[in-house]
């Protein structure tokens, strides 16, 4: 059966895909360590933020399968997968359940980390903008979001390895160059997604990660007055 090289992965969501894998372990490493590592910790989920964010805009204006209008599953796609009729390039739709998930727990995690304090070493730099109640429990939270990133993480990997061995169908290979073989002739090509939406996707990251550190706070209150001390 005649095979087609084509391009599913733009350059754009790959380097996403893979920063947010490095970065992800790194801020893992440094929050369970602590410590002097607490800082970079917190340095390290701003420039998550900033990626998770140039990722919600990439959703928008990137190449076709980047798209979330091309691969958010409703329900006849759910089923065709289910029943092994669905035919198309991208995530699959379970897969596309795993990269929601994955999204929607890595900006809570993000977010409940910006306003935590955990009254020892770190204060997120938006603390100031809630109560010391919620600023308590947005840091519980974020605590236990952990176990819920490291499960999902888990299973996404298991799921690859599962299509690799099983199905044999490398899921890694695409992410790393780009490119597929396909047999269905039907199937299209990413298209769209150039320089011009790329750049407006990085000045959205910057400055949601320039606003998440801080950038919008208002200005601490002026010290009070000096007085002369009374001979």
């Amino acid at each position: 059966m005649e095979k087609r090289h084509i391009k599913v992965w733009d350059l754009p969501t790959r380097l996403f895909h893979w920063l947010l894998v490095l970065l992800t372990i790194a801020v893992f490493v440094t929050g369970f360590l602590g410590g002097g590592l607490i800082e970079l910790h917190g340095q390290l989920g701003l420039a998550i933020g900033g990626l998770l964010a140039f990722r919600l805009v990439w959703g928008v204006v990137g190449s076709t399968y980047a798209r979330f209008t091309q691969f958010v599953p409703g329900p006849g796609r759910v089923f065709a997968y289910l029943r092994g009729q669905w035919r198309g390039l991208g995530h699959n739709p379970l897969g596309a359940f795993s990269v929601l998930g994955f999204l929607i727990l890595m900006t809570f995690q993000v977010v409940s980390g910006l306003v935590s304090d955990d009254d020892i070493s770190f204060t997120g730099p938006l603390r100031v903008l809630v109560s010391q109640d919620t600023a308590t429990l947005f840091t519980g939270l974020h605590q236990l979001n952990v176990w819920l990133i490291v499960a999902l993480a888990s299973l996404h990997t298991l799921s690859i390895i599962f299509y690799a061995v099983v199905k044999k169908n490398n899921l890694l290979f695409p992410m790393i160059t780009g490119y597929k073989d396909v047999d269905d002739l039907a199937l299209e090509p990413a298209r769209g997604g150039g320089w011009l939406a790329f750049v407006v996707a990085v000045l959205i990251a910057v400055g949601v990660a320039w606003a998440a550190n801080g950038g919008l706070n208002p200005p601490p209150p002026p010290p009070p007055p000096q007085t002369a001390p009374a001979w």
